[in-house]
């Protein structure tokens, strides 16, 4: 079931009628947060409502910011499997070298009821068309793991994006400086530019949001600092 203590204290101060910049005070010194207090939102439900969070299980005890949204308000054929690989492709990304995995499985608690789940999809950088991802995988570029929040308890069919821009293999494909932050703006850009693939084209509408996501390096893998912007997009079939 949906953790109800946020909900139960938000109903209990509403109902002595304080202010609301009071309440949100008080709720966030209890919680020790200076981020936004969980709310109702439209297209996605922020995963804190059912104890999740916007970083995903890199190691137990780090993980890489879910910096990307895409909204259930979007063209409903991206939303699908197979519809989002197809978007994806229009902004310049594709599945990995020869469809061999290279890297770490991550997990993520969108707050959707299915708590720790594995990556969806593994993303790479499609740097050209005959075998893109494999230049990407050696040189480094931009990438994205995606979950969907899809699960037993909350299912709004919403992507969720961890996206960062790694070095080459000689690296280990560590993320470079600001990788975070620069891996998101590259997508973001290209999404809010018109894409297209296969006869389908589309444009994002782009939300930027703050108090979502801690900003700095705390628990981020790394120890890479970020900005704690959320970028939520619309993606519109044109």
């Amino acid at each position: 079931m949906i953790k109800s203590g946020v909900i139960l204290l938000v109903l209990a101060t509403s109902a002595l009628a304080l202010p609301t910049r009071f309440m949100d005070t008080l709720l966030q010194s209890i919680f020790e947060t200076t981020l936004d207090l969980p709310k109702a939102e439209i297209g996605w439900t922020d995963p804190r409502l059912n104890g999740g969070r916007f970083l995903d299980f890199t190691t137990p005890k780090y993980g890489e910011p879910l910096n990307v949204i895409i909204s259930n308000q979007s063209d409903p054929f991206i939303l699908t499997d197979a519809g989002f690989r197809l978007y994806y492709k229009s902004i310049g990304f594709s599945e990995e070298c020869l469809g061999l995995h290279y890297g770490h499985i991550h997990t993520a608690d969108l707050g959707d009821g299915d708590e720790k789940k594995s990556e969806h999809i593994l993303a790479r950088q499609h740097y050209f068309p005959m075998w893109g991802t494999c230049w990407e995988s050696i040189a480094g570029g931009n990438h994205f793991r995606a979950w969907k929040q899809n699960g037993s308890e909350i299912d709004t069919g919403a992507w969720f994006l961890a996206v960062s821009k790694e070095m080459d293999s000689t690296k280990n494909h560590m993320i470079i400086p600001d990788g975070y932050n620069i891996g998101r703006d590259l997508l973001v850009e290209a999404a809010a530019s018109v894409s297209h693939w296969n006869g389908r084209w589309w444009q994002a509408d782009v939300e930027w949001r703050r108090g979502l996501l801690e900003p700095g390096h705390k628990g981020i893998n790394h120890a890479i600092a970020q900005d704690g912007r959320i970028a939520i997009l619309t993606v519109n079939r044109l």
